[in-house]
């Protein structure tokens, strides 16, 4: 079975030009990585849940602040990363400050084999993107996202 996420594309407009709300993840295999490995707040669902819920839950666990919106939902066209997990993603105009992020955590035995187990943090910082920057630091397969919000944001 195809695993499935469902995540936020939260944007405001800085000047005039659209930002986004990407998130870095935390934890020791990402940590001196930045190019390519953001995301947008997102996380898994099941079948028996509805989608965009999920993704408002993921949004508020992976940040630890709750989803503060101004307007509707736009619902973006899914796309599929290199693992073949398949991310459904909704886009919404909000604002929040990245210093205030406190992610959820889960447990890791780190270093492998040791026996120690760590709470590592979903994601350790979250930070605001002009499409430029959001095209270097997303994951590719999640760019195609940032790229439709930006047209249709062109297009008001």
């Amino acid at each position: 079975m195809q695993k499935k996420s469902a995540g936020i594309v939260l944007y405001r407009f800085f000047s005039g030009i659209p930002e986004f709300l990407l998130v870095h993840p935390g934890g020791p295999f990402f940590a001196k990585k930045d190019a390519g490995v953001w995301s947008v707040p997102k996380g898994e669902f099941t079948d028996e849940e509805d989608p965009l819920t999920a993704a408002i839950r993921e949004f508020e666990e992976e940040l630890g602040l709750p989803l503060t919106r101004e307007g509707d939902f736009l619902e973006l066209e899914p796309v599929t990363i290199k693992s073949g997990k398949r991310i459904f993603a909704w886009a919404t105009r909000g604002d929040l400050d990245p210093a205030k992020v406190k992610s959820n955590t889960f447990p890791m035995e780190w270093p492998p084999k040791s026996g120690k187990i760590r709470q590592i943090e979903e994601v350790d910082k979250a930070a605001w993107c002009s499409l430029e920057e959001a095209r270097i630091r997303l994951n590719p397969a999640q760019v195609p996202l940032i790229e439709e919000l930006y047209a249709l944001l062109s297009k008001r």
